[in-house]
């Protein structure tokens, strides 16, 4: 993949589109120095990655694969260790291996990390006992504790969220390739997971897999074969700078992929018809998501459509929709009915955390673990009503075990919260919820 002299100009062909969730960097020098930095970066990933990706999402599409999409809310710098990483890949691993036996197809996963950095936020400033500082953004652009010189948005945090994603995607790598993944040990680890008599509910189906597994050895199945598994990175591409010299012409093409992850979505508060985002997106060749709220339009939606998947390619747009338990049973039908008759090939993916987030009691922004599933549920119900495709899920969780989210078998509490409550951001699923909303999810599969 090469750096096109001309690159840069075609990606800022529209200048003056409206950007939206942009920090307010105070030195332009600077940034600019960042900027072209990264531009003289090796990508992070590379375009046939990418390219198997898009066929993968489209398998989906079909119901020949499901989707797997997990990862923290908003990595940071300093979680950016050995162990946290092994930990969340551990999770997800573990997780993939039950949905594919509740799918009976295989699972494609993808981690929300090695670039999700960066956050939206509903003001610029943040005000706390009478001093107001800049919002908090991710650590791409400041850091989370609340000084002047932590908030104060610095370019050069752009720089080190490419090292940091580089250093991660060099472990993920080594991880799925190099036995840790191996699926006699995945399902160990899902065993001793049931062993815990809060998820004995689960005993069933690690049984099933179990037998799975010694008729899979008795009729002598490759297991060298499953030692390692493919897995891609994404996160949302919300800050431009970051996004746009990352993006290289594909040298087998001519083709502008962005190289800092495998997919990349635009979120709920940047995909306006005629912004900058919708714009970038549209001109690479990566999978791209859009999240999908209850208040999303169908004709905006079929517009976006149109701009960043004109020729209805299988795999290249996945709809994530984040509607909330309460109202995804009504809001989610209309929109599937009308962009399945329009034609697209949407990858439907629920996203069952940004719709059910509340402040508890206590102070503390949580998810209830039962409104999660509810919300999952009602997602297979929908397009199970519709004879449409569930493609798959996007949850927040991580591999850690801390106190977010209220509920699951281990029944947190809002007084638990307090505990290990960890996120600079929105609250995830610990290791032992995102296990059981797989089994969860396995269950609802199965009977699918």
């Amino acid at each position: 993949m090469t750096t096109n002299p001309d690159l840069r100009t075609h990606l800022e062909a529209t200048p003056d589109l409206p950007a939206a969730q942009q920090p307010l960097w105070p030195d332009a020098a600077a940034l600019d120095a960042a900027v072209a930095e990264l531009a003289t970066y090796p990508p992070l990933v590379f375009a046939g990655e990418c390219d198997v990706l898009r066929d993968r999402m489209a398998a989906a599409s079909r119901g020949e694969a499901f989707v797997l999409q997990g990862g923290d809310c908003a990595e940071t710098f300093a979680g950016a260790t050995a162990d946290n990483i092994r930990d969340r890949i551990k999770t997800i691993l573990q997780m993939a291996a039950v949905l594919t036996y509740g799918a009976s197809v295989p699972v494609v996963k993808v981690g929300r990390m090695a670039g999700q950095f960066a956050k939206p936020r509903s003001s610029h400033t943040e005000t706390r006992e009478g001093v107001t500082l800049s919002a908090y953004r991710g650590d791409m652009v400041n850091d989370f504790e609340f000084t002047e010189a932590a908030r104060n948005p610095d370019p050069q945090r752009l720089v080190r969220a490419y090292h940091t994603s580089s250093a991660t995607l060099n472990l993920v790598r080594a991880f799925t390739t190099g036995g840790f993944a191996d699926l006699r040990h995945v399902h160990d680890w899902n065993r001793g997971f049931v062993a815990n008599s809060a998820n004995q509910r689960y005993e069933k189906i690690a049984r099933d897999i179990d037998k799975a597994m010694k008729f899979m050895a008795a009729c002598g199945a490759d297991f060298e074969a499953m030692k390692g598994t493919e897995f891609f990175a994404a996160h949302e591409a919300l800050l431009l700078d970051y996004e746009r010299p990352l993006t290289r012409v594909d040298s087998r093409t001519g083709n502008l992929y962005d190289t800092s992850a495998h997919f990349v979505w635009i979120g709920e508060r940047t995909r306006d018809l005629g912004g900058a985002h919708l714009d970038f997106v549209s001109k690479i060749h990566n999978p791209i998501g859009i999240k999908v709220s209850a208040k999303a339009q169908t004709d905006d939606l079929l517009r976006m459509i149109d701009l960043v998947d004109p020729e209805r390619t299988p795999g290249r747009l996945t709809f994530i929709t984040r509607m909330g338990a309460g109202q995804i049973r009504e809001a989610l039908p209309p929109i599937v009915e009308k962009v399945t008759a329009s034609g697209a090939a949407i990858t439907w993916i629920c996203d069952p955390m940004h719709g059910n987030t509340f402040e508890s009691a206590s102070g503390y922004k949580t998810r209830d673990f039962d409104d999660v599933v509810d919300e999952v549920r009602g997602f297979f119900e929908v397009h199970q009503g519709l004879d449409t495709v569930p493609g798959g899920i996007h949850v927040e969780l991580t591999g850690n075990d801390v106190t977010e989210c209220i509920g699951g078998a281990e029944k947190i509490l809002d007084a638990d919260l307090n505990k290990r409550y960890e996120t600079v951001c929105d609250p995830r699923l610990n290791h032992q919820q995102s296990l059981e909303l797989a089994f969860l999810v396995a269950e609802m599969l199965s009977r699918d």
